[in-house]
């Protein structure tokens, strides 16, 4: 069974900064890492992999700093990667992005089922996974938290949905997102990380790609940002330090008149 698996590298929470100009996300100078929710569709590739043989292929689009995304799945034990990089993919929203990955896929060509997870925490959209199954027109399962019986032609896997489980027998090939029921995510080994050390990874482009360029980056995205606001800090505090025994009766005498001004007392 080949499995492709298509993750990205997100910054972290605590450092995603946007650009009120383009409306697109700084990636430049920001700590990033694999997606959290990528983890969980290579820990079931890979154990699909392991029980049916075959072999599992990640696919990143990004720029070249990537690579380090796809390498670390090679780590925890993926076979090989793609770099899907290009200055004209720059600022692609899920409609441009879900297109040049089902692209790639195309490209690959040889593949019996792609994994992702449920959705990218920095878009927190959901929707590249089930894009790339609507340009590659196959069939496709959200919210799968279970994978059960494989054979040649059909896959049996549990979705969660808000009244319970929902079991779908599958033709192959087909798409699925992953939820975190799926599995635990295994760690790097150190066998996997002189494997991806060693590991060349190939680029895809525009160059070697059958691609419409009006389908690409931010001028091929249908989405739109038009106004980013940030949040702003509707209450305050005033913070009284109680030193020796004066500041300790300044700081009382400021709290009596706090409460009376707000008539608590």
């Amino acid at each position: 069974m080949n499995i492709i698996i298509p993750i990205k590298q997100v910054p972290e929470t605590s450092n995603v900064k946007m650009d009120k100009e383009t409306g697109t996300m700084i990636r430049d100078g920001v700590e990033s890492v694999i997606n959290p929710l990528d983890l969980y569709a290579i820990e079931i590739g890979i154990q699909l992999k392991e029980k049916h043989g075959g072999k599992v292929t990640v696919i990143s689009m990004g720029p070249p700093s990537a690579q380090k995304a796809i390498k670390e799945a090679i780590a925890m034990g993926c076979d090989d990667g793609i770099l899907i990089s290009d200055k004209k993919f720059a600022g692609s929203d899920t409609w441009a992005t879900s297109y040049t990955l089902s692209q790639a896929v195309k490209k690959i060509n040889d593949y019996d089922l792609i994994l992702a997870g449920e959705r990218a925490t920095d878009g927190d959209t959901g929707q590249v996974g089930p894009g790339i199954a609507a340009w590659l027109d196959i069939p496709l399962a959200t919210y799968v938290s279970k994978v059960g019986e494989i054979d040649k032609s059909s896959i049996t896997v549990e979705r969660l949905v808000e009244e319970g489980y929902q079991i779908l027998k599958m033709p192959l090939p087909s798409l699925l997102t992953v939820v975190k029921e799926v599995s635990d995510p295994r760690l790097p080994t150190l066998r996997g990380k002189k494997k991806a050390r060693a590991t060349e990874i190939p680029v895809f482009s525009l160059e070697n790609m059958d691609l419409k360029i009006e389908s690409l980056g931010l001028k091929g995205s249908p989405t739109k940002v038009v106004k980013i606001d940030f949040p702003k800090v509707t209450r305050g505090g005033k913070l009284v330090k109680a030193v020796g025994d004066d500041g300790v009766k300044d700081a009382v005498n400021e709290l009596i008149k706090f409460m009376e001004e707000k008539e608590l007392i």
